[in-house]
C-alpha cells in the first residue's frame, strides 16, 4: 500500500542542529533520551541529555561479557510512559524475559510478567493504564493493564510480529508482522481492541522498530528496502507518503521521534545518533561502546535557551 518514495536530503553536518532545551552539559539528566548499552560488559539502560551529555546508567545486570550471552541479565527495549516519570523494559534477569517497570531513576523496580513465556517490547497506552507487548519466542501482540494484570491477545493468526508501538492518540498500536514463508516484514497497524489491523507497507523487505510522530499522523521505521542495508523512513499512517530520513553504507536502526516532532534519534554502528526531519544530524555517543535503542523523553523539556554549538 505504500506510495513511491520520497527523498530527503540524505544527513550531514550537524551545525544547523538546534536543540531548544534539551539539556545542556550542565546540571543533572532531566532526561532526554534513555537507551541500552554494554559499556559495562552487560545489557544495562541508561539515560543521558540530548547532547550526550551527564550520562547515566539506570539498571544494575550482573558483571559478565556482552558476547556471550549466557549469564547475562538482559535489559532491552526501554519505553517511557506518556507523563516521564516510569520506564518499561524487558529483562531476563529471572531467567525468561519478562516485562518489568521502573521509576525514571532507576528506583522501585517491579515485575509485571511473571514466568517463562518470554515478554518483551512493551509500549505504553496513553493514559498510563495499560502496556502492549510482544508474547512468545514465535512473536504476538498482547496487552495487559499497567500493573501486569488481565493480559491478553489482540492480534490473531499465525505469523510472528514484534515491535508494537502505540499511538499518542491512543487509536492505533503499529507493530510487524512477518508475512508466512518469506523473509519479508512489514509494517502494520491494529486497534487496541484487536479490530481493525491492517497492512500499511509492501517493500518487499525487512522492517523494524516502528515509532510515531508526536502528532500521530506517520510513522518512522528502519528498513533494508534499498540496496540491502538498513536505513531510516517515515511514512504516513494511511500508508502514502513514503520518506528517506537517512540513508548511509552503515545500518541504522530503532529510531524514536523527538517530543517536538523535529527530530528522531536512532542507533547506528554502535553509536545513539539524534537528526533532524529536514537533515543534518550528530552523533552523541562513543560506537565503541555499544549503544543502542534510543527513546526520547516524550514530556517536552522547558524552553530556555538554544543549546550553544549543537
Amino acid at each position: 500500500m505504500a506510495s513511491r518514495f520520497t527523498s530527503v536530503a540524505v544527513l550531514a553536518a550537524c551545525a544547523a542542529l538546534a536543540v531548544a532545551g534539551c539539556g545542556g552539559g550542565s546540571g543533572k539528566p532531566r532526561p532526554d533520551l534513555i537507551f541500552v548499552s554494554t559499556r559495562s560488559g552487560v545489557y544495562d539502560i541508561y539515560a543521558m541529555n540530548a547532547d550526550g551529555s551527564r550520562q547515566q546508567r539506570l539498571t544494575n545486570g550482573s558483571s559478565g561479557n556482552a558476547s556471550a550471552p549466557q549469564g547475562l541479565d538482559y535489559e532491552q527495549d526501554p519505553a517511557w510512559s506518556r507523563d516521564g516519570r516510569s520506564i518499561a523494559f524487558a529483562s531476563a534477569r529471572n531467567g525468561s524475559l519478562q516485562i518489568f517497570v521502573m521509576d525514571a531513576d532507576g528506583k522501585n523496580v517491579r515485575d509485571l510478567t511473571v514466568g517463562t513465556s518470554e515478554d518483551s517490547h512493551p509500549t505504553w497506552s496513553p493514559d498510563g493504564r495499560r502496556i502492549a507487548f510482544v508474547r512468545g519466542k514465535t512473536g504476538a501482540i498482547f496487552v495487559m493493564g499497567a500493573d501486569g494484570r488481565n493480559p491478553h491477545r489482540i492480534t490473531h493468526g499465525t505469523a510472528a510480529e514484534s515491535d508494537p508501538a502505540w499511538s499518542p492518540d491512543g487509536r492505533w498500536i503499529a507493530f510487524v508482522r512477518v508475512t508466512l514463508n518469506t523473509p519479508t516484514r512489514e509494517l502494520w497497524l491494529v486497534h487496541p481492541d484487536g479490530s481493525g489491523a491492517h497492512e500499511i507497507t509492501a517493500l518487499g523487505a525487512s522492517v523494524g522498530g516502528p515509532a510515531w510522530s508526536p502528532d500521530s499522523t506517520r510513522l518512522a521505521f528502519s528498513s533494508d528496502a534499498r540496496g540491502g542495508t538498513f536505513a531510516i523512513y517515515s511514512i504516513g499512517v494511511s500508508g502514502i507518503g513514503l520518506r528517506l530520513i537517512s540513508g548511509a553504507s552503515v545500518d541504522a536502526f530503532s529510531p524514536a521521534w523527538s517530543p517536538d516532532g523535529k527530530m528522531i534519534a536512532f542507533d547506528r554502528n554502535g553509536a545513539i545518533v539524534i537528526a533532524t526531519v529536514g537533515g543534518s544530524e550528530k552523533v552523541v555517543t562513543n560506537g565503541k561502546d555499544n549503544d543502542s535503542s534510543p527513546v526520547w523523553n516524550p514530556v517536552r523539556a522547558p524552553v530556555k535557551s538554544k543549546a550553544k554549538g549543537y
